[in-house]
Order: structure tokens, then sequence, then C-alpha cells
């Protein structure tokens, strides 16, 4: 059984991108490779001295995803931020798949909507490569985390890796889909 969205991509976006970029093969028109969500944490964990926050933070993650994230640990030690090499400061998640398609539809159709005053994205955050990076303050925008239970408000960065060779292909991509991006 496949998703809504990859059937959607099977169905309209891979002709609409093939027409607009002149593709003489259905294998050059880009795809979705993978989708990374980070939570970074040094300040809310203090270096690592409250484990409850990681704890929290996976489970969020877990609920958001329907994947266990992994603890990312210091690489090194930095004394002005009082940090140890090996001292968990965060969770990743790397989506793939089935996850991935029924994470970004949810992302595009229910999540940023929810966003206060939400104008669009930013249509400049691409690498290069045809990789896009969203920033999101508040993890309470996916309709699937209990605002009750909510600790602390933790901020999160996702970042959507694409088979795109520029950055305008990677672009025509998110837009088929339906990401929302900010008019310039």
């Amino acid at each position: 059984m496949t998703t809504r969205l990859k059937d959607f991509y099977k169905d309209n976006v891979s002709p609409a991108l093939m027409e607009k970029f002149s593709y003489t093969n259905s294998m050059q028109v880009p795809k979705v490779q993978k989708i990374v969500l980070n939570m970074g944490l040094g300040k809310l964990t203090d270096a690592g001295k409250n484990k409850k926050v990681i704890e929290e933070a996976q489970a969020e993650i877990g609920q958001i995803t329907g994947q266990m994230p992994v603890v990312t640990l210091a690489r090194k030690s930095i004394a002005g931020f009082k940090l140890r090499d090996g001292v968990p400061i965060g969770c990743m998640v790397t989506l793939r798949g089935r996850n991935m398609y029924e994470f970004l539809d949810r992302l595009i159709n229910l999540a940023l909507p929810r966003v206060r005053d939400f104008r669009g994205v930013s249509a400049t955050a691409f690498d290069g490569r045809g990789n896009y990076t969203l920033g999101l303050k508040e993890q309470i925008i996916f309709p699937e985390i209990d605002y009750s239970k909510v600790q602390n408000v933790k901020g999160m960065n996702i970042t959507i890796n694409t088979s795109a060779n520029t950055d305008e292909e990677a672009k025509g991509l998110l837009e088929e889909f339906g990401m929302p991006f900010a008019k310039s």
C-alpha cells in the first residue's frame, strides 16, 4: 500500500516536472530521498545534567514521526559552553520511504498552516545542491503533540534531501507537493 503523497507524486508531480524542466527520461525527475529532523537541546539540558529533557524530546519526536530518534552526543569539549565530549545534547531521526511521505504530507497540510501569523516558508533556504532546510520554533504545531503535557517548547530543524541537481529543480519539486513558499 502506498501513501497519498507518493501516489500524488507519480500521477501529478512527476509529469508536471518533466514538462516544466524538459526532461527526456522519467529517471531525471527529482525525488525526495530522505527527511532528517534534528532537535538540539543544548540550553535546556544544561550540558547533559537534565536527562528528563532528552527523554521528553525523544518521546515527542517519536510521536511526530512514528520512529524512535537517536540521541546526539557532543563531539568535543567546549569550556565556554560548559560542554564535555560525549554529553547528550539533542536527538534526531532520519525518515525514508513510507514514513517520509506521510511526514511530509502532515507537515505541508496540517502542521505549517497551524503556525501563528504564517506567511509561508523561506524560498531561500536551499543549500545549492537541491536540499531544503526549514527551522521551526515550536514542536506544538504538530497535531500529535498534546500541548498540556509539554514542559518546554522546543524548536527543530527539518532537512528535506532531494535528488535534484539545482535549487530551482528542488524548489519546483516542493512547490508541486504544495509547500507554501513565501511571496518574494
